[in-house]
């Protein structure tokens, strides 16, 4: 593995052999850490909406999987 960061931006060399699954899930955190980079929020927060969307997702597909 080589990382070479210029003025603009970081690049990572990877071998082919590396696992896509793997990487796919790397990128998407990566992903997620630039897009969450600016966000001011609390954890106590982030877990209320999540709790939230969890209960009405729930609420929604109770009857699919309980019969």
């Amino acid at each position: 593995m080589l990382v070479e960061r210029t003025t603009k931006e970081v690049i990572i060399r990877l071998p082919a052999s590396v696992d896509t699954e793997d990487l796919q899930d790397f990128l998407n955190y990566a992903r997620y850490k630039e897009l969450t980079a600016n966000f001011k929020t609390s954890q106590k927060e982030v877990d209320k909406i999540a709790n939230d969307i969890n209960s009405k997702w729930w609420t929604k597909n109770r009857s699919k999987l309980i019969k």
